[in-house]
């Protein structure tokens, strides 16, 4: 396993320029796994002890964070970014909080699911970033409430132990802890400011929702699908294309550079269960001069399947949802959409319903795993 840096100390004061020029990062393997904690699935910074300075909802603002060292307000410097006032000691004899003083957060996950690995982002907290960082976990069915997650009968599971951190970084954490998750408790030690948080993993959804449900998205990300591989991410990634809901700008779908040679381009997906499929839609929504020309869209039935092609190659209109009914139901495990030759789609959409063996196996999978 490729060991993961780890930065500590502060950071260089801003001296002007480009603020994320003497950034500290580094390539996390885990990023290739959806992020758990992302606004479009549903997800909220639920309360906080502190956030005197600035708003805990940044934690999860899907851009990067910004800095502009002329912004202050009535409190201080405005950070974007969660940050808490700076903790005191007992007396003037014991100015400095005490070991166990901390800030803490509650996080509801988008999608519950297995953690593979957390960042915690402290861009431009050059000297007010935490000491060290713990993160908790907890799986709790249905909307609990801040005070229903505090209260005594709720156990929360270690991800993270404290570890020290460093200023104007992105620290990074595997995980290893094969169980589902549906909220996290992100500890700041004793106090101080963290810019972004990421959560990386891999959607478990209830069965029984499922169930219910009946027919629904069988590739969709919050209902277990995945991107397993793509052929480019030169613009923006492939899980772009299983989000929920519409795609509202070009950057929100997946696009690939231009080809210039006679190849194409493609993704693949594995889906929440094997199922079937009936009906499928193709969305290019906001990609008006770079949508795909043609796709076609395959399935296979286990990792050792062969392809069967359930869309032939079809022509695509820019800026347009193109819906298909298939003409008999598709039973697969994985599908992949390839489009020739290059440009992007928005979304794509498989619906369809569990076999009896794809329900068995996830209702198997979420028990183990706790849920």
């Amino acid at each position: 396993m490729t060991a993961i840096p780890g930065f500590t100390g502060d950071a260089n004061p801003y001296g002007g320029g480009d603020p994320y020029a003497d950034y500290r990062t580094a390539d996390f393997p885990f990023t290739q796994y959806a992020n758990l904690a992302d606004r479009r699935l549903g997800a909220g910074v639920i309360a906080a002890n502190d956030e005197f300075f600035a708003q805990r909802e940044n934690l999860l603002v899907p851009e990067r964070a910004e800095f502009d060292p002329e912004h202050f307000g009535h409190k201080g410097k405005i950070m974007d970014g969660w940050e808490t006032r700076r903790r005191r000691g007992a007396s003037g004899d014991h100015p400095w909080p005490t070991a166990e003083d901390h800030d803490w957060a509650l996080v509801r996950l988008g999608a519950p699911g297995v953690i593979r690995g957390i960042v915690v982002d402290t861009a431009h907290f050059r000297g007010n970033y935490p000491q060290a960082v713990s993160v908790e976990g907890t799986c709790v069915p249905g909307s609990p409430s801040p005070e229903e997650l505090l209260g005594d009968d709720v156990k929360w599971t270690t991800l993270v132990p404290r570890t020290p951190v460093g200023g104007h970084a992105a620290n990074g954490f595997s995980v290893a802890v094969e169980q589902r998750f549906t909220h996290l408790r992100v500890n700041q030690h004793p106090d101080g400011g963290i810019a972004r948080l990421r959560v990386y993993g891999e959607v478990v959804p209830d069965p029984a929702w499922l169930e219910v449900l009946g027919t629904f998205d069988v590739v969709a990300l919050e209902n277990g699908g995945r991107v397993e591989d793509a052929s480019d991410l030169f613009y923006s990634p492939a899980t772009n294309t299983i989000q929920p809901g519409r795609s509202r700008k070009m950057d929100d779908g997946w696009e690939t550079r231009r080809r210039r040679d006679q190849g194409h381009d493609w993704i693949r997906y594995r889906l929440a269960a094997q199922s079937r499929i009936r009906a499928l839609e193709i969305d290019t929504a906001y990609l008006k001069g770079n949508s795909a020309g043609w796709a076609s869209v395959s399935v296979r039935d286990g990792e050792d399947g062969e392809w069967r092609e359930i869309l032939p190659r079809t022509r695509l209109q820019p800026d347009t949802n193109h819906r298909f009914v298939l003409p008999a139901a598709a039973v697969g495990t994985h599908a992949r959409v390839d489009i020739f030759p290059d440009g992007g789609i928005s979304r794509l959409r498989l619906f369809g319903s569990l076999t009896e063996d794809g329900a068995r196996r996830l209702a198997a999978r979420h028990q183990e795993l706790g849920g």
